[in-house]
Order: structure tokens, then sequence, then C-alpha cells
């Protein structure tokens, strides 16, 4: 008897612990919205290939140094009125010393080197994952959304062969 009596006590103080173990520290909320309406991504933008060329390794003189800037541009069509301005936000395998960009695909060979995306000026730097500048968009017209890629020597020396890389992209409207 006395041994059941123990259990029944015993219940409800481990009730107690777990439920103080599992106390909150902070709340996150999620929010967003689910449209029915957003613009076509021009089908040669879907699924595009942006040629970086061919780059001298003797051209990345110091952690920074970048290639020549390679444009590419997203195409939006039918963009019905209610959707003003889009945002994209790259994705992909981030590189292992610098997080903001590309890894290459692991099966190439050139080493210390990433690839930077960029606004359409060059010079800002896309970090991969975060949404670019927003861009006003027009439902009368084809919608060009252009973006700059370059390569990032992310150490030295940049060491020579195969540089490909792949990102995903989503447009975030707004």
């Amino acid at each position: 008897m006395r041994k059941n009596i123990s259990k029944i006590l015993l219940v409800p103080v481990l009730a107690t612990a777990s439920f103080v173990a599992s106390a909150a520290d902070g709340t996150i909320n999620f929010t967003g919205t689910i449209t029915d309406t957003a613009c076509t991504v021009d089908a040669a933008s879907a699924n595009q290939t942006v040629p970086l060329g061919t780059v001298a390794r003797t051209g990345f003189s110091a952690v920074g140094s970048t290639s020549a800037a390679t444009k590419f541009t997203i195409g939006l069509t039918a963009c019905p009125a209610s959707v003003t301005a889009a945002k994209v936000k790259f994705d992909g395998r981030a590189n292992s010393t610098n997080s903001n960009l590309l890894a290459l695909n692991s099966d190439q060979t050139a080493t210390n080197v990433g690839i930077g995306i960029y606004e359409q000026d060059g010079s800002t730097l896309i970090p991969l994952g975060t949404q670019s500048a927003s861009k006003t968009l027009s439902s009368t017209a084809a919608n060009a959304l252009t973006y700059v890629a370059k390569y990032y020597a992310v150490a030295t020396p940049v060491g020579s062969g195969s540089a490909n890389s792949t990102a995903n992209f989503s447009i975030v409207y707004n």
C-alpha cells in the first residue's frame, strides 16, 4: 500500500517538473498572405544559364576581388494591377567562408571563390537568402528585374578549375 501511495504522490510532482522545464522564453509570430494573383515568370527566365566567362585566377589579387559583372534578367509578365512591386530572393548552397555568396557546386574544381549576386548597380551585394530591393511592376507591360553576378575571391590564391554554381529564386510580392 505504501508503494502505491508514493507512486500516486510522485506523479503530480513529475508533471509539474516537466511543465516548468518546457516554459517558454519568448514568442515568434509568423505572418504573411497567400495571394491568388501573381505575375507570370517569363519562360526564358525560369530556367536560365548565366555565363560568367573564363577569368584568369591572377585577376583575383585579394580577398574581395571580383570578376567582371555579368547581367541577367528575370522577366515578369501578366502582372495583375493589385501587384505593384516585387523583390527577388536568391537561395542556394552558401559558401563556407562567406555565407552571403553562393558556393560552387560540389563537383567543381576551382578553389577560394564564390559567386555574388548584386543589385542592378553592380555594387550592392544581395546576401544569399535575403530579398533584393523592391522593384515597381507594371500591369500593362513586361517587367525586367535586372541583377548582376560576379565571381568573388573568398581567400587567396584563387585556384583554377571549373567554377559553376546553382541558385533558385523566389518572387516576393508586396
